[in-house]
């Protein structure tokens, strides 16, 4: 039995041993996703948070503050899409579900990279 190749996660984080984290390749195809979805590009309003590559992330942020209805669950997935486009063109948006409960919206993403499936959740506080 092989095992599956494992690589550092994105954003850099501690493990339980002090260690750098390392994931398998479902880990590591969520953990790019979720790096591009939660990080925030360049807009109109901000400088990004990235000083090298101020246009990188989703802008989700942008959407804070907003009246918590279909068109901004609509919104979401639009950005959702053309952001995974963007920095993550290898990757394909399998499912996208926006849930909506008080103040929060919580994004529940499935994405592919070649046979690689991979399941994800973002809360985005309003």
């Amino acid at each position: 039995m092989s095992q599956q190749p494992r690589n550092l996660l994105v954003p850099f984080r501690r493990d339980r041993k002090q260690d750098f984290a390392a994931g398998t390749e479902t880990q590591l195809l969520a953990s790019k996703v979720r790096q591009v979805l939660l990080t925030e590009g360049a807009t109109p309003h901000s400088t990004g948070e990235l000083p090298w590559r101020t246009s990188f992330g989703a802008g989700l942020s942008r959407l804070r503050h907003q009246r918590n209805d279909s068109v901004l669950a609509e919104l979401v997935r639009v950005y959702v899409r053309d952001a995974l486009a963007r920095w993550l063109p290898g990757v394909q948006l399998v499912q996208i579900r926006v849930e909506q409960e008080a103040a929060t919206l919580t994004l529940r993403v499935r994405v592919r990279e070649g046979d690689t499936t991979a399941d994800l959740e973002a809360p985005l506080p309003g």
